[in-house]
């Protein structure tokens, strides 16, 4: 009875994506009471969030670019699939530049956290995070797109993107897991006031 009260509400197959070490300037491995601890420096976590948010903003994962370079020699697919792949596939190039982000609306910085048992931070996780939200957005020339509310029907741009959502959880053996997600925002156009339309 008990493991099913603390079973995981969607189970994920095995990980199989690509990543890459930024450091390991700020992560260690101390003792406590005869166990093995991962401890993780602030700056490593302000470093990730920092890194994340502009890896997001302006690269796309392998597999993705495959599987859009794969459209353009399909031969099933049609026309307008080989446009969007292919301007797509330019965007992209354009975004990996690290000047232009991908798409305009860079969004609600979205921060998740899967902490487990045997990993020690010395406490303000989301105040780390969130500062590698903030430089992320002022060095990579990122649009804030964050609005907060100043009353029931007013809200107005906070000009750093902050606050971003960050959520912590208690979760498995000795590994900080994390997902980093910029959540555009659905915001009502005028079809006549843009002439090209972003593909994002």
């Amino acid at each position: 009875m008990a493991d099913q009260a603390t079973a995981s509400l969607f189970p994920l197959g095995a990980d199989e994506t690509p990543y890459r070490k930024l450091t390991s300037d700020f992560v260690s491995v101390d003792t406590f009471k005869g166990q093995e601890i991962l401890t993780v420096e602030a700056e490593g976590l302000r470093l990730l969030s920092e890194t994340a948010f502009s890896d997001i903003n302006h690269l796309l994962r392998p597999g993705h670019l495959k599987q859009l370079a794969s459209i353009l020699e399909d031969p099933e697919a049609t026309d307008n699939d080989r446009f969007v792949a292919y301007d797509l596939l330019k965007n992209a190039n354009i975004a990996a530049g690290g000047v232009l982000p991908m798409c305009q609306d860079t969004g609600t910085a979205i921060i998740m956290g899967k902490k487990g048992r045997r990993v020690w931070t010395e406490g303000g996780d989301d105040a780390a995070l969130g500062q590698g939200v903030l430089d992320a957005y002022e060095r990579k020339n990122l649009r804030y797109s964050q609005l907060a509310p100043l009353s029931m029907f007013e809200e107005k741009n906070t000009r750093n993107n902050l606050p971003a959502q960050i959520d912590i959880y208690e979760e498995g053996e000795d590994a900080y897991k994390f997902l980093f997600v910029p959540r555009a925002a659905a915001r009502p156009t005028k079809p006549s006031s843009t002439k090209a339309r972003r593909l994002c």
